[in-house]
């Protein structure tokens, strides 16, 4: 029992550093062409033709798809895995997953 609610509190902690340390991680390295809501509509989003990052479209894929992608890029999107953790990917996983819920 005791380790049920350790992990719960653990949960309680550190999911929202987690949220916050991925809004911070998509501002500096996302948003300048996907835009701070993820819709894309930025000059750089739009000359790239960069993805709505709250769409259907990129909602549907799993989250190690999304990771892989943050890691490798994909066409005009430079891959991040030389600057980025893993735990900043995951956390930039989430940021995108609560992008469509907003």
């Amino acid at each position: 029992m005791a380790i049920k609610t350790l992990l719960g509190v653990f949960l309680l902690v550190a999911l929202p550093a987690l949220a916050s340390d991925g809004a911070a991680l998509f501002k500096k390295n996302c948003a300048p062409c996907h835009g701070v809501d993820g819709s894309a509509n930025t000059p750089a989003g739009k000359s790239l033709k960069a993805k709505d990052l709250r769409s259907a479209e990129v909602q549907k894929k799993s989250d190690a798809d999304l990771a892989k992608q943050i890691r490798d890029g994909k066409g005009p999107m430079p891959g991040f895995k030389a600057s980025l953790t893993q735990a900043d990917v995951d956390a930039l996983v989430a940021f995108v997953r609560a992008l469509a819920k907003k």
